[in-house]
């Protein structure tokens, strides 16, 4: 007898072929996120021609490698719905955390006229809002996905996508292309105690 509470076009996901284990809202936001992490790799191909610092082109080649890896991870999820043959891997960042805080003159930025005047500070900055782009994308995803493996896969794959942004910050910084200013002391401890913890229990 069938719940009266159901509508008869209604099935719960465990009598749905696995392939149709998929709302309409994975469909959207899957393809958006394929569509961005592609977007990374192929951008990732255009710059590496203007690259001059091996360090950097060393960065970028990681970085591809790991997401054409899980590119591959996710699709072969959203077309079976099922779990993966290679499951999410974690991105290892290869810069240290130390982050360089203070500014130093530096003359303005104006935006590239031509092709040449692309450097590798350019290149690192595009990187960034790439992998930017692709975090959002992720979290976005997985926050109301009802495929649990494909929302699984999304989720875990965040942490890198922070990960590998926050390397290129990070070489950036390094090389004083992203500088990292800092408030006057008794300004900074003015935000720090405009905070104070809860105390006693919480109400249930």
């Amino acid at each position: 007898m069938q719940n009266q509470n159901q509508h008869p076009n209604m099935q719960s996901s465990p009598q749905m072929p696995s392939q149709q284990d998929f709302g309409g809202h994975d469909m959207f936001d899957a393809h958006e996120a394929l569509s961005t992490l592609t977007g990374v790799m192929e951008q990732y191909l255009l710059y590496e021609q203007h690259i001059q610092d091996q360090e950097l082109m060393a960065m970028t080649q990681r970085h591809r490698t790991f997401c054409a890896q899980l590119y591959n991870t996710i699709c072969q999820t959203f077309k079976s719905g099922q779990d993966p043959a290679v499951k999410t891997q974690t991105y290892n960042m290869e810069q240290n955390n130390n982050v360089v805080y203070g500014m130093q003159p530096s003359a303005p930025k104006t935006p590239s006229q031509t092709v040449n005047e692309i450097n590798d500070q350019c290149i690192s900055g595009f990187m960034l809002g790439q992998l930017k782009s692709a975090a959002s994308a992720f979290t976005m995803s997985a926050t109301e996905m009802s495929n649990p493996v494909l929302r699984r896969i999304f989720a875990d794959s965040v942490p890198n996508m922070i990960e590998m942004a926050y390397e290129v910050f990070l070489y950036q910084n390094k090389h004083q292309y992203y500088q990292v200013p800092q408030l006057q002391p008794q300004d900074m401890q003015a935000f720090q105690n405009s905070y104070a913890p809860i105390q006693g229990t919480m109400p249930h």
